[in-house]
């Protein structure tokens, strides 16, 4: 028999059940033994095991993933449920009552290989004191616990006249740690004996000093997007599917004193004449914040987070987001000096794509990066980067990225490399590949390569030069050569979808000629998207021209198998 207390959710007070049978389903739809009815649960979301050797728990590849604590458990693999340990799908809680226990591991981590810490033996807690554990992250006397211990930490370095400035990061948490230590252990406080102290000090300590909840989640390899709607709404991309999680900022002005921690450093100021920044973080990752009024639920944060270590074509190919073929055509068109467009919408992954095809690019060349935010991680030598700079406090000094490719042409590059072309700066683009800088790479925002070549010519229209819409087209004819275009899915899967060749202009249109497609077909009974990748049977000329000239060149690459 199972026995699982559940909270949370509709449910205004925890509910128990006891199954007698040893598979025990759970998810939205009626015909499930534990029935969590709410849109943030898949219909079949997981199930639950009763073995000889203990009760296991498997996520049915669910659309908003399990949790043991805070942490996802990988779809379709059996994780150790040990009794105390709670399951966290969608808005609900589920406690495993089997066995005894001395402390609920409300936040143990899932070990790879599956035996969770349970402590010793001893009394479960009585239900409602455990169902306060269980909220402790939006517990109002926590909260509350926290925002004190907090502004006292604050004034005790004011008084103290601490130099935080020459100390280092380690040495200044080692200070705050002890003066958190010691207002804890004044009477006036008293910390709830369902909180781990260790883990309220590191909480505090994160909102003082560091990113407050953001640090776990910059920690987190799984997670590659942040996103923070308000001081108590934190979403985050696990996977390619975007989740809510439990934990939260004590106030809008705990935020708020995070995100100065995030723009000062680059020398910028965000407040109510200036609301809006973008930023940097130490380790790469790109940062958007907006506040009020602009914002009106409260301060918000944007934060995508960078490959610890680039992706190659194999993962790529691993991941199923493009085939051997294709990334062997792509890397023989980047090494032949051909102009490259990545197509594709926000989030899809063209940032990625071009890292990617810009490690192609053979040792000795001379490239020239150019971003809005530094992101592009190429492993040549031989690579001068350069970055935009927005406006100053007094709306001063921007050099957008218009003037750096101007810039780039005096500085003799083999290759322009251009993050995206948002505007005027296309233009410069396409003459720069037309002007002796084969084989420059760049991405632009469009669903489909047709959508592209019409964002191109909107995009040099907004350069303010006056030139006719046959000029532009003829120019992007001449300089564009290969279309790639990227998407991601509604299952968070991202593919290349087509890839197409600019083979010229007739009357008055670009025409384009897909060599590579995916031909989608449908989705699995877990909701991702299933279908195959398909060579047209078109070969580009140049192909053709390097077979001839003896070039070794796979021509199969271009036939289905």
């Amino acid at each position: 028999m199972i026995s699982i207390t559940i909270y949370g959710g509709n449910k205004e007070k925890p509910e128990t059940k006891r199954i007698d049978r040893t598979i025990v389903t759970v998810g939205r739809g009626h015909e499930n033994d534990i029935i969590l009815d709410d849109m943030s649960v898949s219909k079949k979301h997981a199930e639950i095991y009763e073995r000889e050797n203990g009760i296991f728990i498997s996520d049915l590849d669910s659309t908003n993933g399990t949790f043991v604590g805070e942490r996802k458990i990988p779809a379709l693999k059996e994780i150790p449920f040990q009794p105390g340990d709670i399951v966290t799908i969608g808005v609900f809680h589920l406690r495993l009552l089997n066995g005894s226990l001395k402390e609920p591991a409300f936040l143990a981590s899932v070990t790879p290989e599956g035996q969770a810490d349970v402590g010793g033996k001893g009394p479960a807690r009585e239900e409602p004191l455990f169902e306060e554990e269980l909220r402790h992250y939006r517990n109002p006397e926590v909260i509350e616990l926290k925002s004190d211990v907090h502004e006292r930490l604050l004034e005790i370095i004011d008084l103290r006249r601490l130099d935080l400035k020459g100390l280092s990061d380690e040495d200044l948490r080692k200070q705050c740690d002890g003066i958190v230590r010691r207002i804890l252990g004044e009477k006036k406080y008293s910390v709830p004996e369902y909180l781990e102290k260790e883990n309220l000090i590191k909480d505090i300590l994160d909102e003082a000093l560091g990113l407050g909840p953001l640090e776990d989640f910059l920690a987190d390899p799984d997670i590659s997007e942040i996103m923070v709607n308000r001081s108590d709404q934190i979403y985050v991309e696990r996977g390619g599917r975007i989740v809510l999680t439990p934990k939260i900022f004590s106030s809008d002005v705990s935020l708020l004193g995070v995100i100065s921690r995030i723009v000062a450093p680059i020398g910028r100021r965000i407040d109510e004449s200036s609301p809006l920044v973008d930023a940097r973080l130490k380790d790469g990752s790109r940062v958007n914040v907006i506040i009020p009024p602009l914002a009106l639920d409260g301060p918000c944060i944007t934060i995508r987070k960078f490959a610890k270590v680039p992706l190659t074509t194999k993962n790529l190919v691993e991941f199923g987001s493009l085939t051997a073929s294709m990334a062997e055509f792509i890397k023989t068109c980047v090494t032949t000096r051909k102009n490259i467009v990545v197509s594709g919408g926000t989030g899809s992954g063209k940032t990625t794509l071009l890292n990617i095809f810009s490690s192609f690019i053979p040792e000795g060349e001379r490239i020239v990066t150019i971003e809005d935010a530094a992101e592009l991680q190429l492993p040549q030598e031989h690579v001068v980067r350069m970055e935009s700079r927005p406006p100053n406090i007094e709306g001063k000094g921007a050099i957008p990225i218009r003037d750096l490719v101007k810039n780039a042409l005096r500085m003799r590059p083999d290759r322009i490399i251009v993050g995206e072309c948002r505007g005027g700066e296309a233009l410069d683009m396409l003459q720069a590949m037309n002007t002796g800088h084969d084989g420059s790479l760049t991405t632009g925002h469009a669903n489909s390569p047709e959508d592209m070549l019409s964002r191109l010519e909107t995009m040099v229209m907004m350069s303010g030069e006056d030139l006719p819409s046959r000029a532009i087209r003829e120019q992007i004819a001449a300089a564009v050569d290969i279309i790639v275009q990227q998407t991601r899915f509604s299952c968070g899967s991202r593919k290349v979808t087509q890839i197409s060749e600019v083979l010229g202009i007739e009357d008055d249109k670009v025409i384009l000629q897909d060599i590579f497609y995916f031909k989608q077909e449908g989705f699995d009974s877990s909701g991702k998207v299933k279908g195959v990748f398909m060579a047209t049977g078109w070969i580009p000329d140049f192909y053709q021209d390097l077979y001839g000239r003896g070039i070794d060149v796979d021509m199969s690459i271009f036939h289905n198998a």
